[in-house]
C-alpha cells in the first residue's frame, strides 16, 4: 500500500432484508492529476486511484472510472439495497497498479 493511502467504509451493521442502506466511503490519496510540474519544471507524474467497485456477495453494487480532475481524497456515498446478510467488499485501483481493499459486512 502507498504511503498515506487510506480507505475508510461506513457501512451500517444490520439491515431488514430489502432494505435500501447508504453507504459512504472515503479514500485518503492525494490524487495528482500530472498536469502539474515540480520546483525544477519536470512533471510530475500522474497519480490516481482510477477506479472504485463495491459488490455485494459478489454481485455489482456500483463500478466507478475516475479521471485526472477528480479531488483528493474521493469520497462516495451511495445507496444499495440488502436482500440478504453478507459481506459488501470495497476496491480502489490505483494508477501504479497498487490495488486497496476493505470488507464490511452486515447482518439481516
Amino acid at each position: 500500500m502507498a504511503s498515506g493511502v487510506k480507505p475508510r467504509v461506513k457501512v451500517p451493521k444490520s439491515a431488514s432484508a430489502g432494505e435500501a442502506i447508504v453507504i459512504k466511503t472515503l479514500i485518503s490519496h492525494p490524487m495528482e492529476s500530472g498536469q502539474r510540474k515540480d520546483s525544477s519544471g519536470n512533471p510530475i507524474p500522474r497519480s490516481i486511484i482510477n477506479r472504485f467497485t463495491c459488490e455485494f456477495n459478489g454481485q455489482s453494487v456500483i463500478d466507478v472510472t475516475m479521471e485526472p480532475a477528480i479531488s483528493t481524497n474521493p469520497y462516495f456515498e451511495f445507496e444499495a439495497t440488502v436482500p440478504e446478510a453478507g459481506d459488501f467488499a470495497f476496491t480502489w485501483y490505483d494508477d501504479d497498479g497498487s490495488v486497496y481493499n476493505d470488507v464490511q459486512s452486515v447482518a439481516v
